[in-house]
């Protein structure tokens, strides 16, 4: 059973800003030894433009998933409120719920569909359901695949960087300069990587948290609309088989308690019948001794007998 009282979005992106304020602290714990990897003796650019488009791919993904998990966040305040109010049997279930959320859309095509007594298929509802979300993260998903490319493309092109600096050596071995350009080279390959798999490690398991947090809110709606709204909206055959199951159930129990009823109804007749027994029984006894009495007072005062 989905908890919809707990935000699971709020709780990724508390997580999100906890861990990127320690990676921040953790860079200005060590800002000489970045100073001297990244910006000391870059004999080209190559270092700082490969670097500078890895961190900044990084941040637009992170900005993103950050956007998204707020939206997902709403979306799970919106979809708890409408479970809250079905519960309390509200007449207007849709108070205090966003018109655009995803669970107000749901909700609203389910009654469109049940006033036009068409079919509610809920397996195609879903669907479309995961492929409209699924373009929400379309950007995020592309920066989860490329952004450790983009470490494999600054090391290729550090590496090229090197062999021209090689070359150079090699036709003129005097010249030291070719040797700190091989040196460049590989330091800015280096360098990349390092950035690529640092910002691939954070932001990877960020997006990982993002597709939790779109399922968990999708099962939360499919839930929801199993539970509640089918049951309340559909006119299909297998709802009204489930139906007319309920109410054959429904009057069994009935017959059984009628059973019941007469049944006590029988035992309360036969007790009936015998305090009738008893009650004629002691009616006859009490006028044999009605009777008796007469006859002893008859004889005591000397009375006439009565006439039959």
């Amino acid at each position: 059973m989905i908890d919809t009282r707990h935000n699971h979005s709020g709780r990724m992106l508390l997580r999100l800003v906890i861990l990127g304020a320690l990676a921040l602290l953790a860079l200005l714990a060590n800002v000489d030894f970045i100073q001297r990897l990244y910006l000391e003796h870059q004999i080209t650019p190559a270092g700082l433009l490969i670097n500078g488009g890895i961190v900044l791919v990084f941040l637009l993904g992170l900005v993103k998933v950050i956007i998204v998990l707020a939206h997902y966040m709403g979306e799970e305040s919106d979809l708890a409120r409408l479970v809250g109010h079905l519960k309390k049997g509200s007449s207007n279930p849709l108070k205090g719920v966003s018109s655009g959320s995803i669970v107000a859309r749901r909700f609203n095509t389910i009654i469109g569909l049940s006033e036009r007594n068409a079919r509610i298929n809920q397996g195609a509802l879903a669907a479309t359901l995961v492929a409209d979300e699924g373009t929400r993260i379309s950007f995020s998903r592309y920066v989860s695949n490329i952004l450790i490319l983009t470490g494999v493309f600054g090391t290729i092109v550090s590496l090229a960087i090197a062999l021209v600096g090689a070359s150079d050596l090699l036709e003129t071995a005097q010249d030291t300069a070719n040797m700190g350009l091989v040196i460049h080279g590989m330091s800015t390959a280096l360098s990349t990587t390092i950035t690529a798999i640092l910002c691939y490690l954070f932001y990877g398991y960020f997006y990982l948290k993002l597709g939790d947090a779109q399922a968990h809110l999708l099962a939360g709606v499919e839930e929801v609309t199993t539970v509640y709204l089918v049951p309340m909206y559909a006119h299909d055959k297998d709802t009204m088989l489930h139906e007319v199951s309920g109410l054959i159930h429904g009057l069994r129990q009935t017959a059984e308690v009628m059973k019941a009823v007469q049944l006590n109804y029988a035992e309360a007749g036969v007790r009936l019948q015998d305090m009738l027994k008893d009650l004629g029984q002691q009616i006859k006894t009490t006028a044999q001794d009605t009777t008796a009495i007469k006859q002893l007072l008859r004889d005591g005062f000397r009375l006439p007998a009565a006439d039959d």
